[in-house]
This record gives C-alpha cells, structure tokens and sequence, in this order.
C-alpha cells in the first residue's frame, strides 16, 4: 500500500494488474456484522441484498439503503428489468420492484403471537431465475418450486423433498434446479420436473449455464477426516455428470458467475478461482471472508458479495460502468492554472482569514504567496520540505516539515521555531487563532503550543498522521493509515473508525455533525454526528486533500483529480491536469486553490 509520503515523494511505482487482485467496495450503508447473498445490477445502478432484509442501492454515485417489506433474509435477485425486479428470501419471502418501491408478495406470514408459524407459505426460498417472457421460477427448502406466469405465484411439483439452493435456465428453455445430497433436477418444455442421475453427492449451492449447452454446479461436503468442508466443481453435458479438477483441494464453493476473463467461482474464506477451459486459478480477494455470491454488471465484469458487509469488484474501475468518469478532454476544465514561478513540488496550502492571505509550501524550503492574484515567493525556510502552515501565536506565519522543524516568518527572515531533532516529519498544522497550535506528522508525532513552548503529546498511535482539522482547541481530529482517526477531546487523544482500512489523508469539517476525511482510492468518508459513511465518488486516484464553505466541499488528488460536493452529492470535476493535487484551500469569496506536482497552482470560481 502506498503511503502519503511515498506519494509526496514521487517514490511509488504502478504494480502489475494481476498481481492487485480484488478490490474492496466502500461506502454501503451497512454495518460490518451484515450478511450480503446477491445483488441485480442494470445501466442505471446496482442492487445488493442480504441478511435482515437489508436492501442497498447504488447509482453510480452513492449508495442508498432502500426501505424493505420484511426484516428477513434476502437471498437472490432477478428480473428482466428494474420495474419488474424480483427478490427472494427466508421465510417465503417474494418482493417485487417497481421502479421506485419494494413490495411484499408472498410470505413472512405470522400468526396471532407475531411469530413464523411452520406453513409452506413460509418455506424459505434461496434461487431464482427467469425467462424472456417475464416468467420466474423460485426454489427453496424441501423440494420447494414456485412458477410465476405472468400473473400469479404457484407450486411446482419437483418430485423431491431436498433442499434446493439453485434454478439456472438452459440456453434452450429448459430449467436445472439443484440442491443437497447431490439432488439436480430438470424441467423439460413441457414444464414436468425429474431428477437427473448425478453420482456427486455434493450439496449444491450454485449453477451456471454454460456457452455449450450444459451447466457448471458448484458445492461442497463435509469430510470428517478433514474435519471441514471440500469444494466441487461439477459440470454437466447435458447426458453425465463429471467432476472437475480431482487432483485438487478447495474450500467449499458459494456461487458461479462470468467475468471478461473467464468463468468465476467463489467460496468459503474469501476464496476465489478463475476457471478458464480445463485451467483453474486462485485469485487474491484480499479477505478471509465467506463469498456467497457474484454479481453480473454491465461492464461484463463481476462483483462478489459475502459476510460482514463484503463488497469486491474485479476492476479498480468496475462500478463506474453506471455513470462512466468523464475522460480528459471530454469537457472543459472549470479550473484555471496559474503561474506559481517554481517548478518545485507543492505540498501544502493554507489561507489566512484574519488577512484573506494564500499560502503554499512545498520541497527546498518553498514558500509561496499570493498578492493582488499573482504568486510570489517568500525567502526559503532552509534546504528542507515544508508541509504545511498556519498562524503563529503572535500573528505571523508558521512553517512545518521535515526533521521534525517548525519556522517562524516575521516579515524579513525565518527563524527556527522548534526542532524536534528527530528525523521525522510534520506533515500537518492547525491553529485556533488564539494561541493554540498543533502538529501531527509520521510516527504517531502530535506536538501542542500552549502560547508559551511546544510539548509533545501522547497520541496512541505509531502510525502516520497525515491531515488535522478541529473546530477549536478541545475538538480535534487526526487522520491516519488504515483508516486511522484520532480524537482530541481536551485531554486525551482515543482512537475511533471511519469504517475504512484506507489510508486516510485529509480531514476537514464545518462542525462536529459534518466531518468529511478523503483518502486512498477516492475514498471519501462522512460523519453525521452520530456515524461515518464512505462514500464512493468515481475517483480513480488517491484523494489528498478535503475543505470546503458553507455551502460546498473540494477534494483534490493524485492525476489531477478533484471532486466537489454540492451539498448532496460528490462530482468529478475536470482540472485539465494530470499533476497530483496535493493540498486545497478556499478563500474568503469561495474561490478554490489547489497545488502540487511541478509547481502547478489551479483555481476555480464559485459556483453560482
């Protein structure tokens, strides 16, 4: 993983695509204990289903949760398109979607006590699939088959009392449902289901439907001797049955799906195989997590859905086929570059409100102003990267950066502050105006001045602090690797989660109930007061830097990324540059400032 400072400087190179593996998901509204089964997705967004009727919804931007009918199980989607979406789940739970709400069909039935009382109605219902026509077949526990003509629901009978997990429909209109102990069904044309001879006694909880005709199952058994489950993977050729890959071991399989790259299969403890003709590989999830389920989305790549609130995606790119990222030139930047006169890494900016006065700062000692709209330089503080600054005690301007120095400005010259003496780095100031001054940086370093001298502070952290933000000098934030944030209350830091392991480098904040932090891989995080959503906004890059007005909030990055919230939702916005944006500021008329790489300096209007 690549750290801030690496990035700072320039010291990171890209790793080979396949050897990245898969990506997490951010930003579900969801709790790390939820369980997700399936999910349905169209051009215009992604459903996710799962444990206590938790259905979520994502439009290219955002993540919703959506109100559900029925605090149960969802286990499967399908549907032809999203006005006529179909869920299923426990207790014989069958929801339809009709482009705008969810609605309770069939089950969940209760009786006088509020209870589940053991009817068929309440059998519990784990696949479904559909045809063209908008029929639907449902199967769950006890043989159980549902058929939907068109108009109303009806039990099939399947000639069994296993308990079934998939329905798949065959490329020529014929169905496959398959279960426990082995059990696979087929329902010929003229709708009459019958067992087919299958002689692995797996319990099956995934099919897919093959390019050939036939159909791959997927499963596992118990094996005392192992002490645990054993995967199969079985394909079927529309005559026999045939184990496959028998001179190896998996983990017990969840579900099948296709990606670009070939047929996907995953599984108990994170696993996942790409299976390619007579090839099978494991793939890197990064979790340890059960799989139960894979996603189809538009682009022709795959998602995967399991326990604790798991969400990955094949493609660092995967979810951006629902509103594509705007490409560069596609429209015209609503950011403008200035002349900075250095062609030296910026990595910091800071605005003075008291004097509406820009700062930047950045490697050998750079420090920049603004006057009258153009940039000039201040003399250099030393040979040394500086990181940041704020306001003196006194009034004037303060430099941090690295061996642990902080600089004072008085007009003239610099002159040394305080020095640590240490070779670590300050990355990161905040002052109250008042007095009270704080300085984070690598190793957990925080430092305090109390008007009088500088203090080093217990943080309760090793890890980098790389951002600062509070609303006065008893209520601050730091954030951190893995997505670390720490809190100062006045007399003690305590460490509290941001629902990431991103690394996060930036924090800002209009109040304690409205708290942004932005981080690796677009990572964009909210507190409310009460709880942090991540929220995914597109960016391809890291996110370094966060502040903002009343009104809006900016976030800038690597490859010239930048993202502006309205107040509602997060938009990509186009720069024009693909330098690395390393710091933001906003001055008193709402006009933004953003630098980085090359000296670049850009700035953007308010919008009206």
């Amino acid at each position: 993983m690549i750290s801030r400072r690496g990035l700072l400087r320039g010291k990171f190179g890209s790793r080979p695509r396949e050897a990245r593996g898969w990506y997490a998901v951010a930003g579900l509204p969801t709790g790390p204990g939820n369980v997700f089964w399936d999910g349905w997705a169209d051009d215009d967004g992604l459903f996710v289903v799962g444990d206590d009727g938790v259905i979520t919804h994502f439009d290219g931007e955002v993540w919703e949760r959506m109100s559900s009918p029925a605090p149960v199980p969802v286990h499967a989607l399908w549907g032809r398109d999203r006005s006529e979406l179909w869920a299923v789940g426990w207790m014989g739970l069958i929801l339809r979607f009709d482009g705008a709400e969810w609605h309770k069909i069939r089950g969940c039935v209760v009786d006088a006590g509020g209870k589940y009382p053991s009817t068929p109605e309440n059998t519990p219902l784990f696949g479904i699939c559909g045809s063209d026509t908008g029929q639907a077949w449902v199967v769950g526990d006890r043989g159980t088959i549902l058929h939907f003509d068109g108009t109303d629901w009806a039990a099939e009978v399947s000639g069994t009392r296993a308990h079934l997990r998939s329905v798949i429909r065959l490329n020529d209109g014929r169905l496959l449902a398959a279960g426990g102990d082995g059990t696979v069904l087929l329902r010929d044309t003229e709708g009459c289901w019958a067992p087919l001879p299958c002689s692995v006694a797996s319990n099956f909880t995934g099919a897919f439907t093959l390019e050939d005709g036939g159909a791959l199952l997927c499963g596992g058994r118990y094996f005392v001797d192992a002490n645990g489950f054993r995967g199969d993977l079985v394909r079927w050729d529309g005559e026999t049955f045939e184990k496959l890959f028998t001179d190896q071991e998996f983990s017990r399989f969840r579900a099948l799906g296709r990606s670009g790259q070939g047929t996907l299969a995953v599984g108990d403890s994170g696993h996942i195989h790409l299976i390619r003709d007579t090839r099978i590989d494991r793939v890197q999830s990064g979790t340890g997590h059960d799989l139960l389920g894979l996603v189809s989305l538009p682009s022709g790549e795959a998602m995967a859905v399991g326990d604790f609130g798991t969400v990955l995606v094949g493609d660092d790119q995967a979810l951006t086929c629902f509103a594509p990222a705007v490409q560069a030139g596609a429209e015209p930047s609503v950011w403008a570059e200035k002349t900075s006169g250095t062609d030296r890494q910026l990595w910091g900016m800071w605005h003075d409100p008291t004097h509406d006065q820009l700062y930047a700062c950045g490697e050998e000692g750079t420090v920049l102003v603004q006057d009258r709209g153009k940039w000039e330089a201040l003399p250099p503080v030393g040979d040394l990267g500086i990181h940041d600054l704020t306001c003196a005690s006194d009034g004037g301007l303060l430099a941090a950066g690295q061996l642990g120095e902080i600089h004072q400005f008085d007009g003239t010259q610099w002159r040394e502050h305080f020095d640590l003496h240490m070779d670590v780095t300050l990355l990161s100031l905040w002052s109250d105006g008042a007095g009270q001054i704080f300085a984070a940086g690598d190793e957990g370093l925080v430092l305090h001045w109390n008007e009088t001298d500088w203090q080093r502070m217990p943080s309760g952290t090793k890890s980098a602090l790389y951002g600062l933000w509070g609303m006065d000098a008893e209520h601050l934030l730091a954030v951190g690797d893995f997505g670390q944030v720490m809190r100062w209350n006045g007399q003690r830091w305590d460490e509290f989660s941001a629902g990431t392991e991103h690394f996060l480098f930036d924090v800002w904040g209009r109040s304690l109930s409205d708290i942004f932090v932005v981080g690796l891989s677009g990572t964009i995080g909210h507190f409310d007061g009460t709880r942090w959503t991540i929220t995914p906004v597109r960016a391809r890059s890291d996110l370094l830097a966060v502040t903002g007005t009343n009104q809006d909030a900016m976030a800038v990055g690597a490859a010239g990324a930048a993202a502006r919230f309205d107040g509602q939702r997060w938009h990509l916005d186009a720069t024009g540059t693909t330098a690395g944006l390393r710091a933001v500021a906003v001055d008193a008329q709402g006009h933004y400032f953003a630098c980085g790489d090359g000296g670049t300096i850009l700035s953007r209007t308010p919008e009206s």
